[in-house]
Parts: C-alpha cells; sequence; structure tokens
C-alpha cells in the first residue's frame, strides 16, 4: 500500500475553521478592551482638562473656567473647542450652586491663587466608575476609580 504525503481536504477545512473561530474569539476580546483604553483616556483627557485649566488661572492672574454640559457629554477648556465623551460615558455633575448654568451645564471655577469652586465629576460606564475630585482650598484634581 502506498502512503500519501500531504493533507486531506477535509483535514485542511478543519483547521481553517479552527483559525476562523480562534481570529474571531480574539477580535471580540480585543475590541472589547479597545473600548476600555478608549475610555480610560476620556477619563485621562478631562483630568487634564481640568489641570490646564487651573494651570491658566495661576499663570493668567485671572478665574477661569472649565464649562461642562451633563447632557450633551461634552467639557471646554478657555478658548479651546469643546471636547465630546464617548457615548458609553454617563456623566454627574456636583459643584455649588452659584456654578450651575443651566439645568445640565455647570463649570468648574479655579481662581488664581490655585484654590477652586471645588466638586465631582463622575463618569460610569457599565458598572465601572471614575470620580473627579476638584478641591475647592487647593485645587487639586484627583481620580478614584471603582469597579
Amino acid at each position: 500500500m502506498r502512503r500519501r504525503r500531504g493533507f486531506s481536504l477535509i483535514e485542511m477545512l478543519a483547521v481553517l475553521t479552527l483559525i476562523a473561530m480562534i481570529a474571531g474569539v480574539a477580535a471580540a476580546v480585543i475590541g472589547g478592551n479597545l473600548g476600555g483604553a478608549k475610555t480610560r483616556a476620556a477619563v485621562r483627557d478631562l483630568t487634564a482638562a481640568l489641570r490646564q485649566t487651573r494651570g491658566l488661572a495661576i499663570v493668567k492672574g485671572e478665574e477661569r473656567s472649565l464649562e461642562i454640559d451633563v447632557e450633551a457629554r461634552t467639557y471646554q477648556v478657555p478658548d479651546k473647542v469643546a471636547v465630546q465623551l464617548p457615548e458609553e460615558l454617563q456623566m454627574k455633575l456636583l459643584t455649588a450652586a452659584t456654578e450651575q448654568t443651566g439645568d445640565s451645564k455647570g463649570q468648574i471655577r479655579f481662581f488664581p491663587d490655585g484654590s477652586s469652586s471645588g466638586g465631582r465629576i463622575t463618569l460610569t460606564r457599565d458598572r465601572r466608575e471614575w470620580r473627579i475630585e476638584i478641591a475647592w482650598l487647593t485645587g487639586e484634581v484627583r481620580i478614584e476609580e471603582n469597579q
């Protein structure tokens, strides 16, 4: 009996099917992680915008405010274009009553000495939550993440 070298068509199809299944699972896992990375980047960018606004107030020697629209999920550094947060992020704003500029709008004000009006911005996605705390006395901006 003669022995054949190579693979049969059925063996090739089985291997290709297995590769396709592995690629599909890998794409789903990687895609989910990219959404998480996008969310974390948005949280870091908002935190950086708050710190930038504080820095502007100190350097310019005048009050500066970061404008926030909770309903539209946007924020705006002074003299810059508004930034839209990803759709999957929900936003809440807690700030002084004097800093609320509308039903779903408000601001965090920073003063030339580095202090601020204070407040908290809460961002949620699925079961994860990020709280950005702005200290009124020092203007310090901190992120706390809860899962």
